[in-house]
């Protein structure tokens, strides 16, 4: 309790909180049985940095963004994560024989006293945000996790002695080593922000890469020994047959992470060297985003929400895989759910599940189809229905019959842009005068990955980036240096870019006539359409993304 006053009276002193504010706060902090700084940003009575800011000229114990600290990556591995998750801190640097150790609560003196048993080495701390240090605390150990189970795996099984009958029961969930060895990979990934994991045997060892931001890093090579134990394990988490090995395979499997639910759809196909493994990696709650969480601009909203406005009608979003399209759709879902609307969905699969709307996952072993389950959703009374994709001319017919009696339907297509759609579903056997009298809009769009925050700097544009964004001045473009909050890459997150076609009466005309897609184009933008490579130029200019992402995404489609 000393260490709770004395923050409580640094607080006071320095004219932060009041008397009746820290009263309240430790009668708070009773019953939650927080730290009490903890229990003053809840209350949003202090900011966090408030508090960093008064410790720091206080108690002269420097604050570092650990975003822009170098950290040295072997201290982190001098204290064990249970030990760092308990105390909030993480060991970055030293100097001789004393260790520097970040931490959200410097006044926690039974922390440091931990470091210094544990370590042997006298300990000097640093400050820095709860944010900072947790996710530092997951970037270092669930690597060191995983490269660990590796060890342990390779310690703990002879491969000389493996047999392939010896797979599943290397895989069963009572064999620690690879069943902890495919947790530790996944609970990485998870923590990296990584869409898709790919576990790929080659002639003498195994490697595992994560997608992170749409770009594939290498993140560890182990013996190709442990590839078939692996295999059999992840087929076993995914329900598939593990005597099966010449044939692709799906599965499906459910997990929860940090508190956060998590789908992983797994992918196995053959290959030359053995079964190449790819899991996505779904999160729900990133599938629930507002149109402005996924990007559209002022002027893409105003045209989006005239379309959606429609009562009947197909709306399509399309764009290659990955691109997000499902998310856009579940948002306009999202939207449009209200207890006066019947919203059905045929899935494959169902990637997140919404409250109050009917979804159906296509079944194809059991004959349950996109085709087959859009016929006998008509009968149950839509008002709105969800295609997940359009892929062949029976499921766009019977969409665009649905659409013509009276249904608001929502799907997706692979297509460049907006404009080839319309050749596209009359290339599937939709007649021209169907097409325009049944789709009302499309939303094409792609993914580029935003500037990372931490190391963004500024710089003049050189003469080619003037060409590229067709500017005649010099001016300020932004790019990212590489830090640890990035993986080095200067890029975190992405942002959607969209190009949305309304269908007017006058390309409804051009539709009927057959007209080309450059004309169809050239009028959808005369009526306020904004190409992809005009969106991301403006992101670009507005310190987003990088000239790199925009002719890496929109070079093909110029």
């Amino acid at each position: 309790m000393a260490e709770k006053k004395a923050l409580g009276k640094l607080l006071i002193d320095s004219g932060i909180i009041t008397d009746e504010q820290l009263t309240m706060a430790l009668d708070q902090q009773r019953i939650s049985k927080k730290r009490l700084g903890e229990v003053l940003v809840d209350l949003n009575i202090v900011t966090e940095r408030q508090i960093l800011e008064v410790l720091e000229y206080q108690l002269k114990i420097p604050f570092f963004d650990l975003n822009k600290f170098e950290i040295d990556e072997e201290c982190p591995l001098l204290i064990n994560e249970a030990m760092a998750r308990r105390h909030q801190i993480l060991p970055v640097n030293r100097e001789n024989n004393e260790l520097i150790v970040a931490m959200t609560d410097p006044l926690n003196l039974q922390a440091l006293d931990d470091v210094r048993i544990f370590t042997g080495m006298s300990v000097k701390p640093i400050m820095a945000t709860q944010q900072d240090v947790l996710s530092s605390i997951d970037r270092f150990y669930s690597r060191e996790d995983a490269e660990k189970a590796v060890e342990d795996f390779k310690k703990e099984i002879d491969f000389a002695q493996i047999s392939e009958s010896d797979n599943e029961a290397l895989s069963d969930v009572s064999n620690a080593p690879v069943v902890r060895l495919v947790n530790s990979v996944i609970q990485h990934a998870i923590r990296s922000r990584a869409s898709d994991i790919h576990i790929e045997p080659f002639d003498k060892h195994l490697r595992i890469r994560f997608r992170v931001d749409g770009e594939l890093l290498e993140i560890m090579k182990s013996a190709k020994a442990a590839h078939a134990a692996i295999v059999t394990r992840i087929k076993i988490m995914g329900k598939m047959d593990i005597a099966e090995k010449r044939v692709p395979q799906d599965g499906r499997v459910e997990m929860s992470l940090d508190g956060k639910d998590v789908d992983l759809r797994i992918s196995i196909l053959p290959t030359v060297y053995g079964e190449k493994i790819v899991i996505r990696l779904l999160g729900r709650s990133d599938l629930v985003m507002s149109k402005e969480q996924l990007g559209f601009s002022e002027s893409n909203i105003v045209l989006f929400d005239g379309i959606i406005k429609s009562t009947n009608g197909i709306i399509l979003v399309t764009g290659p895989t990955g691109s997000g399209k499902t998310t856009t759709l579940y948002a306009v879902l999202r939207e449009l759910n209200k207890v006066n609307k019947n919203i059905i969905t045929v899935e494959d699969p169902v990637e997140y599940r919404l409250e109050g709307i009917n979804q159906v996952q296509v079944n194809t072993k059991a004959g349950l189809t996109f085709a087959n389950g859009l016929r006998s959703i008509l009968r149950q009374d839509p008002d709105i229905i969800m295609i997940g994709e359009i892929r062949d001319g029976e499921t766009a017919q019977i969409a665009v019959r649905a659409a013509i009696t009276g249904h608001l339907v929502l799907s997706t297509m692979h297509t460049n842009d907006s404009a080839s759609t319309v050749s596209r579903l009359v290339d599937m056997g939709v007649e021209p005068y169907l097409v325009s009298s049944s789709v009302v809009g499309v939303t094409a769009q792609r993914l580029l990955r935003r500037i990372c925050p931490e190391c963004k700097i500024s710089y003049q544009s050189d003469r080619a980036e003037m060409d590229v964004l067709r500017l005649r001045e010099p001016i300020t473009l932004y790019k990212g240096a590489g830090c640890s909050n990035c993986n080095h890459t200067g890029y975190r997150g992405r942002i959607a870019i969209h190009e949305i076609m309304q269908v007017t009466s006058q390309i409804r005309d051009l539709i009927d006539k057959r007209a080309s897609i450059d004309h169809i184009r050239n009028v959808a933008v005369k009526q306020g359409s904004t190409s992809l490579r005009e969106n991301s130029v403006e992101l670009v200019r507005k310190g987003v993304t990088t000239i790199d992402e925009l002719l890496k995404v929109t070079y093909s489609i110029e």
